[in-house]
């Protein structure tokens, strides 16, 4: 993400931003809400007569246009990020218009500020500097490969093959070769995960195909491969080797110990009115929300006090396990000082 600064009173301003990635636009998701004023170029329908016989044509021509944003939607498939709402400033004032927001193209945002969208964009600003690290998860006869994105992990390809424990080293080198070719396209970082043996095998014939590959693997032990690997992985902190910043790192870590205190009948509440009372009582360390709860009222007043009372807010992305773990105990928990007296 590439962000700019304009004119600000107070927390009131506006910030420039350009999503470069995919991850950008659903940081922009979560940083545009219904209300906030959005400047952007885009195409508006203009009337345009031709002669005095044919009838008028309607032409799309590049507009400037201020919209007061309505609805916010991300499609992940897509690629895009539609915002729709109603037109303030430039033509056609008061009619309605829908802008898609793809990488590389820059919006201008205008609203008030929450030190957690700072902290937001931050964090897309700074990863945009790294490349892409992808996962790949490899046990006999069967791979796959993810793109790690900051919301979480992505399939990239499944590799099967018929090559069994028991099998010839021509099918193991057939089964590799297999592997070789999608992740022989990796720039960015790379590690290689799973049970057993394989994955060093791998790692050593993939020198003699591709050493620059090779060099820059780092091997994981996991007991499983696919997307449970992935969270072994993350888990284990070898991505924090490649990319301390990651999100997905620490939400792994912080759900664990959300779950292991309430397995221990430790300091930790979950739930509105429980999390809420904590803040109160100042006992709130970190406050841990899902971001589907972000455009919630009642959410973001817990949210305003939390920050006034000093705790960490930490959001997590609802499409990854340890958001869906924290979505089944009611979207927030707290990590507490103390513990308090029931």
């Amino acid at each position: 993400m590439k962000a700019e600064y304009g004119e600000f009173k107070g927390d009131f301003g506006e910030v420039k931003l350009i999503p470069e990635s995919i991850d950008d636009l659903w940081h922009l998701q979560h940083l545009i809400a219904a209300g906030d004023l959005v400047f952007a170029t885009t195409f508006r329908s203009v009337d345009a007569a031709t002669d005095k016989i044919r009838p008028e044509k309607v032409e799309k021509r590049p507009v400037r246009l201020g919209i007061r944003i309505e609805r916010v939607e991300f499609s992940e498939h897509g690629v895009r990020l539609r915002i729709s709402g109603l037109i303030e400033h430039g033509i056609d004032i008061g009619a309605h218009h829908t802008i898609n927001v793809e990488t590389g193209y820059e919006i201008s945002v205008i609203r008030a500020w929450r030190t957690l969208d700072r902290e937001r964009i931050e964090r897309a600003v700074k990863a945009s500097v790294f490349g892409v690290i992808h996962i790949l998860t490899l046990e006999e006869g069967e791979a796959e490969l993810f793109r790690l994105r900051q919301y979480g992990p992505e399939s990239v390809i499944t590799i099967t093959a018929g090559s069994g424990k028991g099998a010839e080293t021509e099918s193991r080198t057939g089964f590799f070769d297999l592997v070789l070719s999608p992740v022989a396209g990796i720039t960015g970082p790379l590690i290689i995960a799973g049970p057993g043996f394989i994955k060093d095998d791998f790692v050593r014939y993939a020198k003699g195909k591709s050493p620059d590959i090779a060099g820059r693997a780092i091997v994981v032990e996991t007991r499983r491969i696919g997307r449970g690997a992935v969270q072994d992985v993350i888990g284990k902190g070898a991505v924090d080797k490649l990319f301390d910043d990651i999100q997905l790192s620490r939400e792994v870590r912080m759900m664990d110990e959300v779950l292991m205190r309430i397995a221990k009948d430790g300091a930790v509440t979950y739930g509105r009115a429980e999390v809420s009372s904590a803040i109160e009582f100042g006992a709130a360390e970190q406050v841990l929300i899902v971001d589907t709860l972000l455009r919630d009222p009642e959410i973001m007043k817990i949210i305003e006090t939390a920050e006034s009372m000093r705790a960490v807010v930490v959001v997590l992305s609802s499409q990854f396990e340890p958001g869906e773990r924290l979505s089944a105990l009611g979207g927030i928990a707290a990590l507490l000082r103390y513990k308090l007296s029931q």
